[in-house]
């Protein structure tokens, strides 16, 4: 027999006001420090930006690098501009499978004790010892959108893809900024597994109640 306090905690529908959210599909990418762009493309090169990303500030270069790792490689993989403090190389659970690493699964920059790969250029390569991860699924939002929503840099929230493949995503990361457009992340492999594609609409929800409300 199931006791009252063991039923989840229900919200009042009325109070679920969801979000829209362009999607973004991040497909694997490379952000290199000045020292690694030296290395890789020659000293004193310079990225020539391909095209800009939705992200203010932000381009894909022109530049690719391959990815090696102890069972395999991946050619052509895109770098990503401006440079970074701290070179990081971001795959789907599938990359991994193909390179035979186990990269964790991280938020963007959280690369202590991440998984190792090397990295060839044109002009030389580089190892390395940590730097490879899965990025976690996350929304860039605008500090004026976050304060409208009522939400924070570094809250976790839900989020609902509609469709025939539809699903709820759990913990998804809130990344605040003055420089960030609002806009979701997800990996290919994410991506693929519910069918959306970039520009598509999905529905983030900050409730404090069961989740179930949301597929009512």
């Amino acid at each position: 027999m199931t006791n009252a306090q063991d039923l989840p905690t229900q919200v009042n529908p009325d109070e679920i006001i969801p979000i829209p959210v362009t999607v973004g599909i991040s497909a694997r990418h490379v952000h290199l420090t000045r020292e690694d762009v030296d290395t890789l493309f020659g000293a004193g090169y310079e990225l020539k930006p391909f095209k800009d990303l939705s992200q203010p500030g932000q381009f894909a270069a022109e530049e690719t690098v391959t990815v090696v790792g102890p069972k395999g490689v991946i050619e052509k993989v895109r770098v990503l501009g401006p440079e970074r403090k701290q070179s990081q190389v971001e795959l789907s659970i599938s990359d991994c499978f193909k390179l035979g690493i186990k990269a964790p699964l991280r938020d963007s920059g959280d690369l202590s004790g991440s998984a190792s790969v090397t990295l060839v250029g044109p002009v030389g390569s580089v190892t390395l010892k940590e730097g490879a991860i899965i990025a976690a699924r996350h929304i860039h939002m605008h500090t004026s959108d976050a304060e409208k929503y009522g939400l924070e840099d570094g809250d976790r929230i839900y989020v609902r893809a509609k469709g025939p493949r539809g699903i709820i995503f759990g913990d998804v990361l809130v990344r605040v900024g003055d420089s960030h457009k609002l806009e979701m992340h997800v990996d290919t492999d994410e991506g693929n597994a519910v069918g959306l594609r970039n520009g598509d609409t999905v529905y983030a929800y900050k409730i404090h109640g069961h989740i179930s409300e949301l597929v009512r």
